[in-house]
């Protein structure tokens, strides 16, 4: 494998499969069936000393977990009538928005502050899995489905109900997540086809191609089966994407994929999580795999990459939260010989 070095003003970050864990929290075991596991960070206020950090954790954790019971507990499904299930949430620069994927197949844009929804429609043939805002403007929302599309919609100029100002083809089965950097132009997607997708928004077409989906000859199900092998090398004949990215395995749960930090990488590198129950990261542009960082012992479904320090915390059904330090030397990270540190919730 090769190892990805990257000169930052300060520091230089190096990575390698034996990167060091800092600390484990155990939060139980996730439920294949119903598990829901996610990590998230904030870009203020955090500490250098990893005991400040294990304290903020919990707090952080509490928060999560508060949010999204108030969600599911009637903030947002009272107002959205009924639907059986909410995909993850995106919300807006300032807390002033949220907006969510739901499984009948419709996007929705809800105003925290009016405690209503101020925009829903219906945007893929299939569960919409994954939404996010382009940029802090929230102008652009991107959006993913089991339909295999990537659809841009901008709420400045909703011309029809229901129809996207474009549409990005290239995924050979249903999106698992986006994540944008934050330009209004970039961003990449998870696919069940086992690929990583970057896109640029300006090659999106306003129409989606007739036959747009590539026909296969089997019958698969990501939740319970591995991907066939005669797939693997499969491209689709309009794909629009500027790269793809293969090496990760996107079987099971819809497992999420980000940028690297703009503050310490110049968001670089392209990181994810896996089935194979590590942490893949890749080159963004070579598209080389830099590293796979290895402990958990059930499919890694999210992972976060703190905005300043390098730090990254990966959460996976195993019931675990462990936390990754990058050596700022530029050497080879000597493993901890500190006992790992367990929390119980």
């Amino acid at each position: 494998m090769n190892t990805g070095q990257l000169n930052t003003n300060e520091q230089r970050v190096r990575f390698h499969p034996g990167c060091r864990v800092n600390c484990e929290l155990n939060c139980g075991t996730i439920d294949a069936g119903k598990g829901y596991c996610g990590v998230g960070s904030s870009s203020s206020g955090s500490s250098h000393r990893s005991s400040e950090r294990l304290a903020d954790l919990d707090h952080e954790i509490s928060h999560v977990t508060k949010l999204k019971f108030l969600l599911m507990s009637g903030l947002a499904i009272k107002s959205l009538g009924d639907i059986s299930y909410l995909f993850p949430l995106w919300i807006a620069e300032l807390m002033r928005e949220l907006v969510a994927g739901s499984s009948d197949d419709s996007i929705y844009v809800y105003d925290l502050e009016a405690n209503r929804v101020s925009l829903r429609t219906v945007a893929h043939t299939s569960d919409v899995n994954t939404v996010c805002f382009a940029d802090e403007s929230g102008h652009l929302i991107l959006a993913g489905g089991d339909d295999n599309l990537c659809k841009v919609w901008d709420r400045r100029c909703f011309i029809g109900r229901d129809k996207p100002a474009g549409v990005l083809v290239g995924h050979l089965e249903g999106v698992t997540f986006i994540d944008s950097r934050g330009d209004g132009r970039y961003f990449i997607s998870n696919g069940k086809d086992q690929t990583i997708k970057l896109w640029d928004i300006r090659k999106m077409s306003s129409t989606v191609p007739a036959r747009h989906e590539v026909h296969r000859n089997y019958e698969w199900d990501y939740r319970w089966m591995d991907y066939p092998s005669e797939s693997r090398d499969l491209k689709h004949p309009y794909d629009q994407s500027v790269s793809t990215y293969k090496g990760h395995s996107v079987l099971r749960t819809l497992i999420r994929c980000y940028f690297s930090p703009a503050h310490s990488t110049g968001q670089k590198y392209i990181y994810t999580g896996s089935n194979d129950s590590s942490v893949h990261i890749y080159d963004l542009e070579s598209g080389d795999k830099v590293a796979a960082l290895k402990h958990h012992n059930s499919p890694v479904r999210n992972c976060n990459w703190h905005p300043h320090y390098p730090t990254l915390i990966s959460s996976s059904w195993d019931g675990n939260l462990v936390k990754w330090e990058f050596p700022g030397s530029g050497e080879p990270p000597i493993m901890s010989k500190k006992r790992v540190r367990r929390r119980h919730f």
